[in-house]
């Protein structure tokens, strides 16, 4: 694929930044701080945080701002700047037991350990306008805190919680979590040659667009596939960070991120090396992003359950389509490059053309 340089371009690129800048202060009024990002716009910050694979709420937040609000965009910048960061350690395997959550429920089970969670979510409102909205009085943020403080004064901090399947797990009815492998593929490091393993799935997915994975999932749960999943358990928290000591190599806790967290129950099986039981997806991705950990979910297991019957008979089962298909930095970036100058090509096409046309007795137009 040929191109072309852009005379005179250096000039227009700088005033096409500038004409960007004006599309930002057009509205006028204070800019944008990073806290006001990260808590007013906190599902966007969240999918921007698990699309970009960077769990820092500070430069989520510049990278929504900078990038006048496109996920997409934002996720690029968090990325770039990761891939300029040196890795200073890894962390243990995190256990999801430990999350803190804000928010856990099932819709498997009525009853659970340690009670359904429902946190805060727009799962159960009218998608009505709430139209006081457009012109919110100065602290009416600050009232709406102090308000949910003075009717909580002895409130109970979030709380950890045994994780549901368990109990199914403990009958036999799931199979047993899978032994750990002794290192996670590196998608960042490593290259994507097919077939790959388990770990390359979830972690490519983990950073997929999320409009990219709902679409191939819900191929899947309209009949592109067989996966009718019940959400086992999902749950949003904060999950503890540990790095070894540099000193005694004991594993410290560093800090804790956002995660959000699904298991998925599907239908169950007859398998040669035991008796029938429930399968079961898995997907987990960083901020509070529930619609990518389900799809997520129900796509691992439409791959896992592909590979076992011998291979897919769909696109939302085949991992090379999957994987390689629901990355937004990896679309967006194939999609804007059409905007890039073709002169050279589309002239050898259009050349093509009027010689085929001329050949078959076309006259030409003027």
């Amino acid at each position: 694929m040929s191109y072309v340089a852009v005379k005179g371009g250096a000039e227009a690129i700088a005033e096409a930044a500038r004409a960007l800048e004006l599309l930002r202060a057009a509205g006028g009024g204070p800019p944008l701080d990073p806290k006001q990002i990260e808590h007013q716009l906190h599902f966007l910050h969240g999918r921007v945080m698990s699309e970009g694979g960077l769990a820092d709420p500070r430069l989520v937040s510049l990278a929504v701002k900078q990038a006048l609000g496109d996920p997409l965009e934002a996720a690029l910048y968090l990325r770039a700047y990761r891939s300029t960061r040196p890795r200073l350690g890894e962390t243990a395997p995190l256990d999801t037991e430990r999350m803190r959550l804000v928010r856990r429920i099932s819709a498997a089970f009525k009853d659970v350990p340690g009670g359904q969670m429902l946190g805060a979510t727009p799962d159960y409102l009218h998608r009505l306008f709430r139209f006081e909205l457009l012109d919110e009085e100065d602290g009416a943020l600050e009232r709406i805190l102090a308000g949910w403080l003075a009717e909580r004064p002895n409130a109970v901090p979030a709380s950890t919680a045994p994780k549901i399947l368990d109990r199914l797990r403990a009958e036999g009815l799931v199979p047993p979590l899978e032994p750990r492998a002794e290192r996670a593929f590196d998608i960042t490091r490593e290259p994507l040659v097919f077939p790959v393993p388990r770990s390359a799935a979830l972690a490519i997915m983990a950073r997929g667009e999320t409009g990219g994975l709902l679409a191939l999932a819900y191929s899947n749960m309209r009949g592109y596939g067989d996966i009718h999943p019940t959400v086992g358990e999902l749950r949003v928290g904060y999950l503890p960070v540990e790095l070894p000591h540099p000193v005694t190599g004991e594993p410290i806790e560093v800090g804790e991120v956002l995660v959000t967290e699904c298991e998925i129950v599907a239908m169950f099986t007859g398998e040669d090396d035991g008796p029938p039981r429930f399968t079961v997806g898995y997907g987990a991705c960083l901020g509070h992003n529930e619609v990518k950990a389900i799809a997520m979910a129900v796509l691992d297991r439409a791959m896992s359950a592909a590979a076992a019957a011998g291979g897919p008979k769909n696109p939302s089962e085949d991992p090379d389509f999957v994987l390689l298909h629901v990355d937004g930095i990896e679309s967006q970036g194939f999609c804007i490059h059409y905007k890039m100058p073709h002169y050279v090509t589309f002239q050898s096409d259009l050349d093509r053309l009027r010689a085929a046309r001329s050949k078959a007795g076309v006259e030409l137009r003027t």
